[in-house]
């Protein structure tokens, strides 16, 4: 595949000249041209169904449910058959905690008329004061805690019916008597953040984009078209959490994402059809080009990272199948915007967007400068040192994936929430008072007599690692027994993971032949392992099924070997890059991060993600290297006129939704945080470290050969192509 050799082209083919029939026209440039045409009928198509999603989720409101179940593990079983035999209660509790450095006893005049008032409040069950439970209160008397059960599960119960809760409890306090409110519950019920995060993003993505462009209305075009696609994705996951199981924290990852890939896919296409406005085309004619190039790049990223994210689906999690059917369909919103939606808008405002591009080329020629100018030196240093520049970022990657390998996945609890929190404050009250592992109990089934409860707990309180064992609680029915055990380590603590394998692994089976009882370790600790285990055991099929399919898609474009198998290892880089960060300073506790384990959800929602934005830049690019190889058949000029065409559009890109994913950070949420700065790092790793210097390195040591492919299967794979014949 060559062409003959030429000068150095200008950054986009010529113009069509005068009489020649202009190039053929793909199925993307005749989507632009039925946008361009009937622009006004997709505007207020658009708005309409965006309002009518609005105003439908706005009436309906959302049924946000967290679902954590996984059939076939010791803990999912445990829970069904507490359902099944009556064993449950009816339903979740929080806890109201006292200390005084007095002594309790002293303030019992005080908390037993508050928790007479809790038990006439909406929502509340049934309350067990510390005074009619010894074992409610710690050993040196000072530390004591009230079991208010609601009369649902966490879910179910309205938070302002919790917050209540809180405010009759803290309203006796004083300058001697803390009281504190722990509980899942109590941590959904406090008040969170405003959406400072997106508004944050947001603002940066503007700022970012009238410097890349020099004009507000430009700048403006792919956040409106970013923010139409998320304000639709808001309202129809709203509407489908109804019908779906959809957790409870997918809204702020929908704008996370939303915001983030819709300023990217709409920016790729409008900088092309800039691209294309200099180049000589009238704004109708630039839209269609677009389109049909930078277009189709969308099209194909957009598909791998809703293909990556259905694969989320197959790892058989609750909760996680829900958030990445709402992240797929974000992501096919967002693409349809920028095929659709923005190409109208673009045919509205196409003449003043042109005027304003040809001002700013001729401002620039005045000052003897040409577009691009900054990126070709950048190319042919790297080009002057290839090998250099590439051992340096492989090995620059390879030390921050280094700590990923020490990663462990879990879950947050309230002993990782806000220091200010009156949750965190309980859960370190309770730890203090009762031991580190009483926030987080492991919860032993027995199936089998009272004898055969009694005897499993004797065993269970000489474990190592148990610092109680509560007595053989017998269910409705007498067919089960329970024992509530508490660890010597905190929930989070490696010690307990150990714990729960050592019970089950090594505990268990002798007292099962011994007794004939059926022994399960279950509770919110071992099911909240077992998730993590089970996806730490999933993920690396995930992975491979996914970058599979992606190296296969580029097989198909590129027809080059060496191209999809480069993609492939270099964005799973970036990736494990970004995990090592987040191992860093979540797990290990760098910059004063509370440190505990890894959500584990987390690396699975960041591969998907990554991995398609990720081909986004690769095909961006590359496929630009490509056009002008074909162009003017001289490889070493046409990774400078690719770099040069595409790298200041890809780092602006980044840059965005670096800010975007960054602002999550400055967030309490500790899930959002990790997924925020994971995708922040990778998208500056592969933007920064990958494209603009490993990739062009790379493609100049592989020369002619990047574009190799083995003759007997070309003839085999069928013509795919993200360039249009008769360009340029």
């Amino acid at each position: 595949m060559s062409s003959p050799r030429g000068s150095a082209a200008p950054l986009a083919p010529a113009p069509t000249p005068g009489g020649e029939p202009p190039a053929p026209v793909g199925r993307f440039g005749a989507l632009a041209r039925w946008a361009q045409r009937r622009h006004w009928a997709a505007l207020v198509l658009w708005v309409a169904v965006v309002a009518a999603i609005t105003l439908g989720s706005t009436v309906a409101g959302s049924a946000y449910k967290n679902d954590f179940s996984l059939p076939g593990t010791d803990s999912q079983t445990a829970t069904d058959l507490f359902t099944r035999h009556g064993s449950d209660r009816a339903g979740d509790s929080v806890e109201i905690v006292f200390a005084d450095a007095t002594g309790i006893r002293g303030a019992k005049d005080r908390v037993e008329p508050m928790l007479a008032e809790v038990r006439r409040l909406a929502g509340v069950a049934e309350v067990r004061s510390p005074f009619a439970d010894a074992s409610a209160v710690s050993g040196d008397g000072t530390i004591a805690y009230a079991s208010v059960t609601l009369d649902g599960k966490t879910e179910e119960v309205p938070k302002e019916d919790v917050a209540r809760i809180i405010d009759t409890a803290q309203g006796i306090a004083d300058g001697h008597l803390r009281v504190e409110v722990g509980g899942e519950a109590a941590r959904n019920a406090e008040d969170k953040a405003g959406p400072t995060a997106e508004l944050a993003g947001i603002v940066a993505a503007l700022v970012i984009l009238v410097l890349l462009f020099g004009s507000l209305l430009a700048a403006s075009l792919p956040l409106i078209t970013a923010l139409f696609a998320v304000g639709g994705a808001i309202g129809l996951i709203a509407l489908a959490s109804h019908v779906f199981t959809v957790a409870d924290f997918t809204p702020p990852i929908l704008m996370l994402v939303g915001l983030g890939v819709g300023v990217d896919y709409a920016l790729l296409i409008f900088y092309r059809y800039r691209h294309e406005l200099l180049a000589g085309a009238e704004p109708d004619e630039a839209g269609r080009k677009a389109l049909d190039s930078a277009g189709r790049t969308v099209f194909f990223a957009g598909c791998t990272v809703i293909v990556a994210l259905l694969g989320l689906v197959a790892l058989g999690l609750g909760s996680l199948q829900g958030i990445a059917l709402a992240v797929a369909v974000t992501v096919l919103i967002t693409m349809a915007a920028s095929l659709v939606l923005l190409p109208a808008l673009l045919a509205l405002f196409g003449r003043r967007i042109q005027r304003h591009v040809l001002e700013q080329r001729a401002k620039a020629t005045l000052k003897s400068r040409t577009e691009g100018d900054r990126w070709r030196a950048m190319a042919r240093a790297v080009q002057r040192r290839p090998l250099p520049t590439l051992l340096v970022g492989v090995l620059a990657l390879l030390a921050l994936s280094a700590p990923a390998l020490g990663m462990r996945l879990g879950f947050a609890d309230s002993g990782n929430d806000p220091a200010e929190t009156t949750s965190r404050h309980a859960y370190d009250l309770l730890a203090e008072g009762f031991g580190p592992g009483f926030n987080g109990p492991l919860v032993v089934l027995v199936k089998g007599d009272a004898e055969a409860g009694r005897t499993v707990r004797a065993k269970l309180a000489a474990t190592p690692g148990v610092a109680q064992a509560g007595p053989a609680a017998p269910s409705e029915d007498g067919a089960l027994s329970t024992v509530f055990v508490y660890p010597t380590t905190s929930p989070q603590d490696e010690g307990t993971v150990d714990l729960v394998h050592r019970l089950r692994d090594t505990v268990a089976p002798p007292l099962e032949d011994a007794t004939g009882a059926e022994i399960l370790v279950g509770g919110a600790t071992a099911a909240s392992q077992d998730v993590s285990e089970t996806l730490a055991d999933r993920l690396p099929l995930f992975i491979a099924v996914v970058v599979g399919l992606s190296t296969l898609l580029l097989l198909l474009v590129f027809r080059s070997l060496w191209i999809p198998v480069k993609a492939a290892i270099l964005n799973l880089l970036s990736i494990t890059a970004a995990l090592g960060v987040i191992t860093l300073v979540f797990q290990h506790g760098w910059f004063g991060a509370q440190p505990g384990p890894v959500e584990a959800f987390v690396p699975a929602l960041i591969f998907a993600i990554v991995f398609g934005l990720s081909m986004d830049y690769e095909v961006f690019l590359v496929s630009r290297v490509h056009e002008e190889w074909v162009r003017t058949g001289d490889h070493s000029l046409a990774v400078r006129e690719g770099l040069a065409s595409t790298g200041k559009v890809i780092t602006a890109a980044a840059a965005i939704m670096m800010f975007v994913f960054g602002a999550f950070v400055l967030g309490d949420d500790r899930m959002l945080q990790q997924f925020g700065l994971g995708l922040a790092v990778a998208i500056l790793l592969d933007a920064v470290v990958i494209r603009c210097l490993i990739v062009p390195a790379i493609l100049h040591l592989l020369g002619t050969r990047a574009w190799w492919l083995p003759a007997w299967l070309a003839r085999r794979l069928p013509e795919v192509s993200l360039e249009r014949p008769g360009r340029g």
